[in-house]
């Protein structure tokens, strides 16, 4: 033996000697007495010298070498591992936060006054959902067992294919529909399935913060690109990275300010990345949630229709309009890019799971998502036009855009801050700097979400917004 051990044994103790036995050999070892390498008695000597039978030893050693601590070589002997695992002291467990903290301050809660991104609490028809629900359930469960299609339960693609040659003027084929865990698995998948790892890519600025943040943990490079009142400012674009592989829009309602591409920058996007053999994701956050007119035509309408080389990817959600508990998201190919992202998925972002998939189907094959959306237009239109007036003399509105306000405050005035203390009056307002990437004196602002007002509480709200501003100007 390479190391004197010292094994001191309870014979009256209740714990059986082969535990005793293993214990204090497992001290040894992860408290540094026992060398990795160093080689332990043989069973036979190990028992002589404690008076227990062999077997006894045999049993602590096997143990030993279950957790990988020591190694048995044959003729060399037991030995220390080369990699035993040391016993690190206890410590306080780590603090939880939240993913994404600069941008959530809750998960699953119940939503707040001015708060973005979800749908009105109390105008969603749960009586009929949960009938749809709970139909659908019972089917999946009597489905035959097998792998579910990666890209999305038939009934589900057929279903959005047929929603969007009516709404959003997308002639589509189902095979061309993937459905993806929100709007992050759409993006990922696009990413993914392209091969744009390592490329630069376009981002609206102002813009979506997350989608920016997606797409460095992507490994790309998300270049800004100022927008005006016609959207994304092509030309810009081109003189600040003209090889981008990736272009990421808001055309329909641009996030966050509201304006709608038009139709020369359409034009001037698509010819840029036909030329290049760049890729557009049209990120169709609201679908056709226009609260005043008619809906923009989807980008990728014009697109596809052309023929050809189409170069747009079409992702939308059902987090807005349904539920963002839903995760349920999807995105429309090029027809002959549909086999390949077919691909893509089955390996690395399959479709999410097949019950909630066949409600959703259901609610918009049955025609319930469709009046949906007409009530939620009417409901939603009326609360904003009650904001402004909540607002008029208090806080100067910059723009009207989807379903939030934009409302301007002073430059160098901290709106993350006002947005934080806003939380302890049930309010959740959106500071609009973190939406861009790049400095200015115009950035600071709050964006007020509609879905989610309590007009009874507004004025008093509008009010203590103002003294948030007022005292952090």
């Amino acid at each position: 033996m390479d190391t004197d051990l010292s094994i001191v044994l309870d014979r009256a103790a209740a714990m059986p000697l082969a535990a005793q036995i293993h214990g204090a050999l497992r001290q040894a070892i992860l408290g540094g007495r026992l060398a990795a390498g160093a080689r332990l008695p043989s069973w036979r000597d190990l028992a002589a010298q404690l008076g227990v039978a062999r077997g006894t030893v045999r049993v602590a050693y096997e143990r030993l070498m279950d957790e990988q601590l020591v190694v048995g070589m044959g003729a060399a002997g037991t030995r220390v591992a080369r990699w035993p695992v040391p016993d690190l002291p206890p410590g306080p467990p780590p603090a939880e936060t939240l993913p994404m903290a600069a941008f959530f301050h809750d998960f699953e809660g119940t939503p707040l006054a001015f708060q973005m991104g979800v749908p009105a609490q109390d105008a969603f028809p749960y009586t009929q959902w949960s009938r749809v629900l709970a139909r659908a359930a019972r089917t999946a469960a009597q489905a035959p067992v097998g792998y579910p299609d990666p890209r999305g339960h038939p009934e589900l693609r057929h279903a959005i294919a047929a929603y969007l040659a009516i709404a959003r003027g997308i002639q589509c084929a189902p095979g061309q529909v993937l459905v993806t865990n929100g709007y992050a698995g759409a993006l990922n998948l696009a990413v993914r399935a392209l091969g744009l790892e390592g490329k630069a890519a376009w981002m609206e600025e102002p813009g979506f913060p997350l989608t920016r943040t997606a797409l460095s943990l992507a490994g790309m490079r998300p270049v800004p690109v100022p927008v005006d009142g016609e959207g994304l400012d092509v030309a810009a674009g081109v003189a600040a990275a003209r090889d981008a592989a990736l272009a990421v829009v808001t055309p329909g309602q641009q996030a966050p300010l509201g304006m709608a591409l038009s139709l020369a920058r359409r034009i001037a996007l698509l010819d840029w990345a036909r030329h290049t053999g760049a890729w557009v994701l049209e990120d169709d956050y609201l679908s056709e949630l226009q609260l005043a007119g008619r809906a923009a035509p989807a980008l990728a309408a014009v697109d596809h229709a052309a023929g050809g080389d189409a170069r747009v990817l079409h992702a939308g959600t059902f987090s807005k309009t349904i539920s963002p508990a839903l995760r349920l998201g999807f995105l429309v190919v090029p027809a002959a890019l549909a086999g390949h992202f077919g691909d893509v998925a089955a390996c690395l972002s399959p479709a999410p799971a097949a019950p909630m998939q066949r409600a959703v189907a259901a609610f918009l094959a049955e025609g319930h998502y469709l009046r949906h959306l007409r009530r939620m237009k009417r409901l939603y239109a009326a609360r904003r036009a009650t904001l402004l007036r909540a607002l008029d003399g208090l806080l100067p509105v910059r723009a009207t855009a989807g379903l939030s306000v934009v409302v301007s405050l002073p430059p160098g005035t901290n709106d993350i801050a006002i947005a934080n203390q806003a939380l302890a009056f049930g309010m959740a307002p959106v500071p609009l700097s973190p939406w861009y990437a790049t400095d200015g004196n115009d950035q600071a602002g709050q964006l007020l979400g509609v879905t989610n007002l309590n007009g009874r509480h507004l004025a008093a709200d509008c009010g203590r917004l103002a003294e948030l501003v007022a005292r952090f100007g």
